[in-house]
């Protein structure tokens, strides 16, 4: 029997894709999509160089900014030098708008340091890297880590200013600054300069503390004591107790006759004066350089010492020497000092004069301006120059030596007491004191060879014996005068008696006289009656009272 012929295959073509390729094709594009938003979302990749990785590990250790994550270490590994390490971390988007290279990073750990304490927080929550972001600069992925946390990040309201002192003292990173004993801004950052004569200070200044910084402003070390020993004394200055321990700058702004200033922009460069006075002092450009000759001692006067005029200081001691004359075999001490003539207020036009004309020197110098030592402290002992009048001086000129004009020096006052009472014990030493010390010695043994002499002897003892007569003289007088005289005495008294009676108001004495008393007054009155009669009738002398009548 044949075999039945095989069915055959026909081929259909289908009108419409079929439903089984649905799913992968949804499961295609899901992913897809996921695959570009996480693309799009993701951000730069950055790597930041390390001294160290302590603290942080990849997958883990997240990348923050004001506490808000804004990325993740991806993948530790150690440089090629060996020097440190290299940490890569996936940012999220937009980060790169901030990624330049002024932008900082640190590692955020417990740090405790004299000036500060920070990163606590991260004991329970780990060490993770912050960032401080910046828009300005060049846009960069490759970054330095800092060693330390800055001390002022960029968002922190504020001014930035840059002191150049010879060196950085006991200041330090986190250092305080003052105004007026408040504190308003730390020291950010300090660097020596690349020919290492001198050291870069950043100081921070808050809002609104900083609109208190002019272009005139004096800054100055406040660290620790400030001890300084001159002729107007001891001073001690300290800003506060925190600045003894982490040291401190301050400033302020001079109040002078000159205006203040603009206010003072920012990076702008300052000096750093070792302390207030430096800071408050004037700076004047003018300085003239005299010198001075001094034979006496000069001990206490040291370099620095005030010169004074009227009690105003013009100046200062520069140096001092010690000079031998060979031709006179005697020392000398030159002082050289320096006046500012600036410090002296005069009239419009005259300071010129001051300054530069010689001929005015001449004229204070003939007036009696002289050079002197004075004891500025007298529990320190020392010295300053005065430059004062002293007209009774002896007359003096200016001279020259080394290039240098010589204004001419009166002794100190206590040369002048050294001096007299040199001139005193001279004329003591030429006294004749000897002489008189043997002429007092020979009156001396005459005197008592005169008293140790036989006569001188009987007559004390023959002025012995007419005292003891007299004593007894008086014995005898006492006993027989003393009765009589009272005797006397007691008729005195009786006598005394008698004449009051008689003299008395009621005596017949007082009656008498108040009689004989009228008798005189009525005879005065007669008399002058007859004178003015005889006045009127001078005739009558001649004819008699009644001669005139016919």
């Amino acid at each position: 029997m044949p075999a039945a012929p095989l069915p055959e295959a026909r081929v259909v073509k289908a009108d419409r894709i079929s439903l089984v390729w649905l799913l992968p094709i949804l499961a295609l594009a899901v992913g897809g999509w996921l695959a570009y938003k996480t693309w799009s979302e993701q951000g730069p990749t950055i790597t930041i160089s390390f001294k160290s990785a302590a603290g942080l590990q990849a997958g883990k250790t997240k990348v923050k900014f004001k506490d808000v994550e804004i990325g993740q270490v991806s993948a530790i590994r150690v440089t090629d030098g060996l020097d440190g390490v290299e940490v890569e971390a996936q940012l999220t988007s937009g980060s790169e708008h901030y990624l330049t290279d002024k932008t900082r990073f640190w590692v955020a750990r417990p740090r405790v340091t004299a000036s500060q304490v920070s990163g606590l927080e991260t004991l329970l929550s780990g060490a993770y890297i912050a960032i401080d972001p910046v828009t300005e600069g060049q846009s960069t992925r490759h970054f330095e880590g800092l060693a330390d946390p800055p001390v002022i990040t960029t968002d922190e309201p504020g001014t930035r200013f840059r002191l150049r002192s010879p060196t950085l003292g006991s200041l330090n990173l986190g250092s305080p600054v003052y105004f007026r004993h408040i504190q308003v801004g730390q020291v950010v950052n300090y660097e020596l300069d690349n020919d290492g004569g001198a050291v870069t200070i950043d100081v921070f200044v808050t809002k609104p503390h900083d609109r208190l910084v002019f272009v005139n402003t004096r800054f100055w070390n406040a660290s620790g004591i400030d001890v300084s020993l001159s002729a107007d004394g001891v001073t001690v200055d300290t800003e506060s107790l925190l600045s003894l321990v982490l040291g401190g700058i301050a400033f302020d702004t001079p109040r002078m006759i000159e205006t203040k200033g603009a206010p003072a922009s920012a990076e702008q460069f300052f000096p750093l004066y070792p302390n207030r006075r430096a800071a408050h002092e004037r700076i004047y450009l003018n300085k003239q350089r005299y010198l001075m000759l001094f034979s006496g001692s000069v001990r206490g006067l040291s370099v620095g010492a005030p010169v004074l005029l009227h009690g105003i200081q013009v100046g200062e001691v520069l140096d001092i020497q010690l000079r031998f004359d060979p031709d006179r075999l005697g020392f000398s001490i030159p002082v050289l000092i320096e006046i500012e003539p600036e410090r002296i207020t005069v009239d419009e036009g005259v300071e010129r004069a001051l300054v530069n004309n010689s001929d005015l020197l001449k004229q204070l110098v003939a007036s009696g301006m002289r050079g002197q030592l004075q004891t500025g402290n007298l529990l320190t002992g020392q010295l300053y120059v005065d430059l004062d009048f002293h007209p009774d001086a002896p007359s003096a000129t200016l001279g020259k030596q080394g290039g240098y004009t010589v204004l001419p020096t009166v002794p100190a006052p206590i040369e002048a007491v050294t001096t007299k009472v040199k001139n005193i014990l001279a004329e003591v030493d030429a006294f004749p004191l000897a002489q008189i010390g043997d002429d007092l010695t020979g009156i001396l043994a005459s005197t008592r060879g005169l008293v140790d002499s036989e006569q001188t002897k009987q007559a004390l003892t023959d002025l012995e014996q007419t005292i003891a007569d007299l004593r007894s003289v008086a014995g005898q007088l006492d006993a027989t005068m003393a009765p009589e005289l009272t005797r006397l005495l007691r008729q005195a008294d009786q006598t005394v008696a008698n004449v009051n009676g008689l003299i008395g108001p009621d005596g017949p004495l007082s009656g008498e006289t108040l009689r004989t008393m009228r008798d005189l007054g009525a005879a005065a009155r007669s008399i002058r009656t007859f004178a003015d009669y005889l006045d009127r009738h001078p005739e009558a002398l001649i004819r008699g009272k009644g001669g005139m009548q016919r």
